[in-house]
């Protein structure tokens, strides 16, 4: 039987983040879990233009910072917006994450 295509996914972010797919366990949780992160992961055949336009437009005007978006819903309070940032990016400014039970040396 062949791998679906969103396992698959979920295993590649499981392996950039150093994390641990959880897989199908019949139970709410994340899909991917790290010692900090519960991630997500949702994939889709297209993404909307709109919002590839959007995330290419902050990185456009980030210059040396972080690009970042900002989804708000009309009438709704904003500390339920949505962040979008790349994940290239996301490694790119807080580095490699550390495997589950790793913690830091402080």
């Amino acid at each position: 039987m062949t791998d679906k295509t969103w396992k698959q996914v979920e295993r590649t972010i499981a392996r950039r983040l150093n994390g641990r797919r959880q897989g199908a366990t019949g139970r709410r949780g994340p899909d991917v879990l790290t010692a900090w992160l519960a991630v997500e992961v949702k994939h889709r055949k297209r993404l909307p233009a709109w919002l590839k336009d959007a995330q290419r437009q902050a990185r456009t005007a980030a210059g040396d910072r972080l690009p970042l978006v900002i989804l708000h819903e009309a009438g709704q309070r904003h500390s339920d917006d949505l962040v979008l940032i790349r994940l290239g990016d996301f490694q790119d400014w807080f580095g490699e994450v550390r495997p589950e039970g790793e913690g830091s040396d402080a």
